[in-house]
């Protein structure tokens, strides 16, 4: 095969017959597979063919002729095909036809409706005897070749599939078996397809980056195996390249001006083919390979010296060049000017297990009795690539006894060939101060999953180091990842990282940075061997045999003066101190003690450098006495803490943001200093079950979540920020809701089930308020109305059994989304649907001065069982669509009103909520609009939540405005004419279609330019969130 090929595939077509099907889906999967093809989008077709069409048919490999219906209609076809036979017998080009939707024999013969265009096209092109003959011998002479025929395949996809493996075949392109068991390896090659757009002409630098072992090199000598043809020169620079020449030199400056001679000589030598090129200046690659077409992958580049002496400048190179850069450190990318790069990510659960189980079992999935046992290893390896084939290829051939046995060993070691690529990561970092929080995240992680970057900074920080930049450099080097702002670290990373520090000091655990071995912590609390080098202690005592107890010794800490983490988890019983125990120390930056046994902290203790205090379940009755300094507390969580009478003075920590009191059922007030913590975003209060006051007189600024549910002595409402979204009261004792819950303006949830003793909820003061139009109207325009998104919240209000339904539904406030406990319709709704299958009659509406209609809705949800899990969002999706429409027919579309809700009664649910609809503004002087259709759509994944029956009211307060100027659209009464319900039911999805009169004599002659701006939707992504905090409030 020649070298000097350009192009694999050139495809011959007629374009209207495939361009837009066959064709588009043929190149997409060419170019997948990294099959270069010529594309002739830009060239101007005539009856000649164009120079540049003629040289790409001879500079590619294969000719792909597709014969369609009007392929001979077509002299550009047949002239192109007159080229591709002499290049096949002058050039050997390889030649494949494909009869697409047409008969080979009448291609061959020229018979049939082909031969009849063809005939066509000589007449018309008054071709001679000669050139209609080579035109013909042209067609026979490739019909006769071996092809592919659509009919004979299942679909279209298939026949793709079997022609692109054809022409690997043909290209010598099976995919090599060195890569059989990488598993996905398609997919990455089709993601570096894209990045490296091999069509361009442009020199391109690409970069793959990744943590170590996830796969960059498999994915670069794959890219190498395929791509090599297409390239003039090819290399692949390992580092076994680099250090060859560099232990020339050792000793020497990195920078060292002879080293980078000595590595361009070699790269020369390897791309050209010529051994012992000599280079006497550092513009030799540029000069050599600037006309050359090449391909170099650098694997595991870590060093930017190689770079800029190998592939310094582009230009270097001949068009159409690539150059493919692997490297953990994104730094070095980016800094060298490369912005196409790849993210090896890792591979989902699934194709991972397959991974596994190609190197486990050489197959795809587990065999019976392994599945279990599979799925721990992939588990434990966290789905790295590395591990998988380490773990894998270790356990081949090994029987089921084998597995149990090993398995224990692999969650209290790493292996050593993993550990060994992982801490060249480790030892690539350059500065001392990014190891220490490579170490730190390493150690924490494992007991704090996914920290908030905010909470690690604050963490971290030391009084030198600078957190933010080494966070940064870690994330370049891909030792942690920053998802949704939090720090991720993989879980082998850590294993490796805990092991370093572990074997600083094996045999004096006292020595060591961070504790977390649970013998180690025993020896050191127990003996008090800590010393000020013990940075953190982070003890499960689960780990601990079950008989036996830790008598922490009463000055264990005292030896710790440098402690800044110290956590304690599932502690029942076993951990004891002693009551002469009175020492933490204050620098201390994480204190988390699960059930803690004394009732207050050390008299002495001064947490001014507590950042989060965790005492869930403790013994605590107080914490400590007076105001202490507490200005780096971001959150403090004493959830469970049944013993707690009172919270301190906290008018110091002016930081805290979370505070978490659910459950601290001996509490009955809190401080007045809450006041203070204008930060405060979260307070779970719920489950303060002796709880009876709230300070009052205070407004919390950043209050977003406040969760009071289960407070069952409180009796007033709360009113403690008017900022708060958020605001769960159910199952306490409050009888009303005020009337100044309306100033409430950023609520947007507000939960009250089984409140039992509540009554009346006051009107508030949410209403539709009309702006004055910059139009001067004889009547009020909808399209001026102010309207905030929200005016009453997503209220819960099931399983108050003595509140006043009809009463609160007659309230001129606007509802949001109200969910109430009923089983029948309220008798406030004067129109319903009931039934799968009836009919309603609706009496036409008043005559009204504008298109313009606002309404009450209600459906009857049953769920005839619970939601399996708390965790789903929501049990079904309500859609309410409505056209405006003349006496004719015509008709305007509105925006759909849509809404989801979460039907936890095994009783009947009712869901109301008020919306508005009003046509497009360019229908209105073209259409007399006398009636609306509503359709109204109800649907469920779960068989056991239907539908029972639903029902609107027409609003008659349509705007709060003067009575002389707008003419109110009114319900109807029951002596109006009769208009018909349509009710269908398939597949579990429930349809109902309503007709109301409403009769207009408007004569609107403009609108605001705000119509489309106007338009309320009720279900978005805000209002999603706020039901997902339902559920966890529920569900807790």
């Amino acid at each position: 095969m020649s070298c000097n090929w350009l192009y694999d595939v050139f495809p011959s077509f007629r374009g209207e017959d495939v361009r837009r099907s066959f064709l588009s889906h043929f190149l997409k999967e060419l170019d997948r597979k990294l099959i270069s093809a010529f594309k002739d989008n830009k060239i101007e077709k005539g009856q000649t063919l164009d120079p540049v069409l003629k040289q790409a048919i001879k500079d590619s490999r294969i000719a792909i002729v597709i014969f369609s219906e009007n392929y001979a209609s077509s002299a550009w076809c047949l002239n192109e095909l007159l080229e591709i036979v002499k290049c096949k017998d002058e050039l050997n080009q390889l030649v494949i036809p494909i009869f697409y939707n047409i008969d080979p024999s009448h291609v061959r013969k020229q018979s049939g409706d082909f031969g009849k265009i063809f005939t066509k096209t000589c007449l018309s092109h008054n071709k001679t005897e000669a050139e209609i003959g080579l035109w013909r011998k042209a067609l026979t002479n490739v019909a006769n070749i071996v092809g592919s025929h659509p009919q004979k395949w299942e679909n279209e996809a298939k026949l793709i599939e079997d022609i692109i493996n054809d022409i690997l075949v043909k290209l010598s392109l099976t995919p090599s078996k060195d890569f059989d068991d990488y598993v996905g390896i398609e997919a990455h090659i089709a993601r570096m397809s894209s990045l490296l757009h091999l069509e361009s002409k442009e020199v391109r630098m690409v970069g793959i980056w990744g943590s170590s072992g996830i796969g960059k090199t498999t994915i670069a000598r794959a890219l190498l195996s395929r791509l090599s043809r297409l390239f003039q020169g090819r290399i692949f620079i390992d580092r076994a390249f680099i250090s060859k020449i560099k232990v020339d030199y050792r000793g020497a400056n990195t920078d060292d001006y002879n080293m980078r001679l000595s590595l361009q000589g070699n790269f020369l030598s390897e791309v050209l083919g010529t051994r012992n090129i000599k280079v006497d200046h550092l513009g030799a690659v540029g000069d050599r390979l600037k006309n050359q077409k090449v391909l170099i992958v650098i694997d595991d580049l870590d060093d930017k010296m190689v770079l800029e002496a190998l592939v310094g400048q582009t230009q270097w190179f001949g068009c159409e060049s690539r150059i493919i850069v692997i490297t953990k450190d994104r730094h070095l990318l980016t800094g060298h000017g490369i912005h196409h790069i790849y993210e090896v990510p890792l591979p989902s659960g699934k194709l991972a297990l397959e991974m596994f189980c190609q190197y486990a079992f050489k197959q795809n999935s587990p065999p019976k009795d392994f599945e279990n046992l599979a799925v721990e290893v992939v588990r434990h390896a966290g789905s790295l690539p590395l591990g998988l084939n380490v773990l894998g290829s270790s356990l081949w051939g090994r029987d089921n006894k084998y597995w149990i046995e090993m398995i224990p060993g692999l969650r209290n070691g790493l292996d050593g060939k993993i550990e060994k690529t992982l801490r060249f990561s480790y030892d690539g970092i350059d500065s001392e101060e990014d190891q220490a929080i490579f170490r730190h995240i390493a150690c924490l992680f494992k007991f704090l999953y996914r920290i908030h970057i905010d909470d690690v900074k604050l963490l971290l920080a030391v009084r030198d180091w600078s957190v933010c930049n080494g966070l940064q450099r870690l994330t370049e080097k891909s030792l942690i990842h920053l998802k949704y702002d939090c720090v991720e670290m993989h879980c082998l990373l850590q294993e490796m990282g805990r092991k370093i520090v572990r074997d600083y000091s094996i045999d004096e655990p006292g020595k060591q940075e961070f504790l977390f071995d649970s013998k180690d912590i025993c020896d050191v609390l127990t003996e008090n061997t800590g010393t000020k080098k013990v940075l953190g202690i982070l003890l499960n005592i689960d780990e601990i045999d079950e008989y036996d107890e830790l008598c922490v010794h009463e000055s264990a800490f005292k030896k710790m003066p440098n402690l800044r983490f110290l956590k304690v988890d599932k502690n029942e019983v076993r951990l004891q101190l002693d009551k002469s125990f009175d020492y933490l120390p204050p620098s201390l930056k994480l204190l988390s003690w699960d059930n803690y046994p004394m009732r207050c902290f050390p008299s002495k203790f001064r947490p001014i450098n507590l950042v989060i205090l965790e005492m869930s379940r403790s013994k605590l009755e107080k914490l400590w006495e007076g105001d202490l300094s507490l200005p780096c507390l971001k959150e403090m969580d004493l959830r469970g803490s049944e013993d707690l009478k009172e919270i301190p003075d906290l008018s110091r920590a002016t930081n805290l943001k979370r505070l978490y009191l659910c459950g601290c059922c001996s509490l009955v007030e809190l401080p007045s200093s809450i006041g203070n913590l204008n930060k405060l975003y979260w307070l779970d209060m719920s489950e303060c079950t002796n709880l009876e006051t709230l300070p009052s007189g205070i407004n919390l600024q950043s209050l977003y979540f406040l969760n009071l549910s289960r407070c069952s002595q409180l009796k007033s409402f709360p009113d403690i920020s008017r900022n708060v979204s958020a605001l769960y009261l159910s199952h306490t004792a409050i009888e009303e809701i005020p009337w100044w819950v309306g100033n409430f303006k950023r609520l947007h949830m507000l939960d009250m089930k089984s409140c039992s003793m509540l009554k009346y909820a006051s009107k508030g003061e949410r209403q539709w308020k009309q702006t004055k139009s910059p139009l001067n109207y004889q009547v009020a325009n909808p399209w001026s109305v102010s309207l905030p998104y929200y005016f009453v919240p997503q209220v819960d209000f099931r399983k108050c059994i003595n509140l006043d339904i009809e009463a609160l539904l007659q309230q001129q406030s606007v509802f949001g989304q109200v969910m109430l406990s009923g089983e029948e319709m309220p008798l406030y709704f004067t129109h319903k649907a009931k039934g799968t299958s009836s009919s309603l009659t609706i009496p036409l509406l008043p005559i009204s001065t504008y298109p313009f209609i606002r309404l009450r809705v209600c459906a009857v949800i049953f769920n005839t069982s619970l939601p399996i899990s708390c965790f789903l969002f929501d049990d079904g999706d309500i859609k309410l669509n409505c056209q405006f429409k003349d006496r004719l027919g015509n008709h305007s579309d509105c925006s759909a009103y849509q809404g989801s809700f979460i039907a936890f009664e095994e009783s009947g649910n009712l869901y109301v909520f008020d919306t508005c609809f009003y046509p497009e503004k360019e229908d209105i002087a073209k259409l007399n609009f006398d009636h609306v259709d509503l359709q109204f759509h109800f649907d469920c994944d779960d068989p056991s939540c239907y539908l029972k029956e639903w029902g609107i009211r027409v609003l008659e307060d349509q705007l709060d405005c003067d009575p002389n100027t707008l003419s109110h659209v009114s319900e109807a009464g029951e002596d109006k004419t009769v208009s018909e319900i349509e009710y269908s039911q398939e597949l579990g999805t429930q349809n109902t279609v309503l007709s109301l009169g409403l009769s207009s004599s408007s004569t609107f002659e403009d609108v605001g330019d705000d119509v489309n701006k106007r338009k309320r939707n009720s279900e978005t992504e805000e209002s999603r969130h706020f039901w997902n905090l339902k559920m966890q409030s529920t569900c807790s």
